[in-house]
């Protein structure tokens, strides 16, 4: 695979004309270099989670059953 480094400014939809030009199989390979397990997780979205699962233990009762609350919608 070749590689280049550029710092250029894009807008999204720039992004998506580039990605709808790719081939099948180097968009399925942009899509698993973008879904890579080793990427990073901010560690404000980990106290997030954290801080959610804290008040899931604390008042198990504040969750909804799916099923019930897609029947409201």
């Amino acid at each position: 695979m070749n590689t280049a480094s550029i710092n250029v400014q894009i807008n999204f939809k720039q992004i998506l004309d580039a990605v709808n030009q790719l081939s099948p199989s180097e968009k399925l390979e942009l899509n698993e270099m973008m879904w890579n397990d080793n990427m990073p997780i901010p560690q404000e979205h980990q106290d997030l989670v954290l801080d959610r699962i804290e008040k899931i233990k604390e008042n198990p009762a504040r969750l909804l059953d799916w099923d019930e609350v897609s029947k409201q919608l």
